[in-house]
């Protein structure tokens, strides 16, 4: 399998003013991702991308947002968007080299994570297992997270199983600022 050309091309330069405004505004002057241009190329794919993100300041702390997103791209192989979130997120998340790892090749009951970590790690495993919660472990997420921190979790599972579809399904290339992968 070739991850050196995506199956659809991305835009390239020079980008429509309005696209352009709204890469400067997501990637803060970096260069736009490879999927943000395969994505900006498609008006509604791109409109409606955009509007499922969940990169704003919301009910999770950031280290409890970069875990969940972390895992759920690990869980579905998605090397091209776990590696950009942890070059990214992961320092400023606090999340160290072993939870990095953990989020690829350890569990819930890796030692690394809090036990609310370790609930929250458990919660991504079961929505991309079963796409839902047993009552324990719905009750072992309540002992930690609120309501709204819940909804959140989901969102985020679900938002992020949707770009490994789209990362895996593109074969993008991965990023080369990107982290890989642990061997």
């Amino acid at each position: 399998m070739s991850r050196t050309m995506p199956r659809i091309a991305p835009l390239d330069q020079p980008y429509p003013p309005e696209i352009r405004a709204q890469f400067d505004r997501i990637m803060r002057g970096a260069p736009p991702l490879v999927l943000f241009r395969v994505m900006a190329g498609h008006t509604r794919a791109w409109d409606k991308f955009r509007a499922g993100g969940l990169l704003d300041p919301g009910p999770l702390s950031l280290r409890q947002r970069e875990i969940v997103i972390d895992r759920t791209c690990a869980l579905n192989t998605c090397e091209y968007e776990w590696g950009v979130h942890v070059a990214i997120f992961a320092g400023p998340a606090g999340l160290t080299e072993e939870e990095v790892r953990a989020t690829v090749q350890g569990g819930a009951a890796s030692s690394c994570w809090s036990p609310a970590e370790q609930a929250l790690i458990a919660a991504v495993d079961a929505l991309h297992t079963s796409a839902t919660f047993s009552d324990e472990e719905f009750a072992a997420l309540s002992g930690h997270y609120d309501e709204a921190q819940i909804l959140e979790i989901m969102l985020l599972c679900g938002f992020y199983r949707t770009v490994s579809y789209l990362a895996n399904g593109l074969r993008l290339p991965l990023e080369e600022k990107a982290a890989r992968f642990p061997r």
